[in-house]
């Protein structure tokens, strides 16, 4: 029996270059408040799809497709603020 082999490295998740940055997990961490509306929106949709969907849904989604503009909405203020060296 004839054994093949890798001539490459092998490739681990524990690189230093792999991991994020500073600034990528500053990054993250000022958008959380936006991801999380967005999980909570698809939460919403998701239980409507799940059964033929009444008002209650319908107002389910409405309150988390209005928090997810909230938040884009402040977001984009803070990233506009800070562009223009903070003046608010």
């Amino acid at each position: 029996m004839k054994h093949i082999v890798t001539v490459q490295d092998a490739v681990t998740a524990f690189e230093p270059w792999m991991e994020p940055t500073d600034a990528e997990l500053d990054a993250i961490e000022r958008e959380m408040p936006l991801i999380l509306a967005d999980v909570g929106l698809i939460d919403a949709q998701i239980i409507a799809m799940d059964h033929i969907p009444n008002e209650l849904d319908a107002r389910r989604v409405r309150r988390a497709l209005a928090r997810v503009l909230t938040e884009y909405r402040v977001l984009a203020n803070r990233t506009a603020n800070q562009a223009a060296g903070g003046a608010a």
